[in-house]
């Protein structure tokens, strides 16, 4: 199975994502590792990415997941995955359920103004917005809780661990 951490950025898709994977001994993915570093750059200087930017960043992503499911590893992946159709992809071929983390802008851009070291920063959130499409077969998960809060309720929610 995969489980798809997803959200805009700054929604705590690496931490809560990490901490399940910890709970549930299964490997963790960060989609952030895919991306290209044309597509970073852009990120940097809050260039919004398009769909054709995303194209390869998600077939390589996707990949991944069929050559872990292919050798029966169970996978969380921490992806912003903000369309349906990029969830599609995903989860094309794929036992994938879904983990919505949900918050306002001013909630995460108030976290996002806190953190420091990632390229993807304040300057794409209303992008990210703009284009989140919100599931509507997931699990929803408000970030206001601490991360161990968010991971509990993801878990009992999805009846694992």
């Amino acid at each position: 199975m995969i489980l798809l951490v997803m959200g805009v950025t700054g929604a705590g898709k690496t931490t809560v994502g990490k901490l399940l994977a910890q709970r549930l001994g299964w490997r963790f993915l960060d989609a952030d590792s895919f991306h290209l570093p044309e597509n970073i750059e852009k990120m940097k200087h809050g260039i919004p990415l398009t769909d054709a930017d995303r194209d390869p960043w998600l077939a390589a992503i996707h990949s991944e997941l069929l050559n872990l499911v292919a050798t029966n590893q169970n996978a969380v992946l921490a992806c912003s995955a903000l369309k349906q159709s990029y969830r599609d992809k995903l989860a094309l071929g794929l036992e994938l359920r879904v983990c919505y983390l949900k918050g306002t802008y001013d909630e995460i851009k108030a976290r996002l103004e806190g953190r420091s070291g990632h390229f993807a920063g304040a300057a794409i959130l209303a992008g990210q917005f703009s284009d989140l499409e919100e599931p509507q077969d997931a699990v929803v998960l408000g970030v206001s809780e601490s991360p161990e809060e968010i991971v509990r309720g993801a878990l009992r929610k999805l009846s694992l661990g």
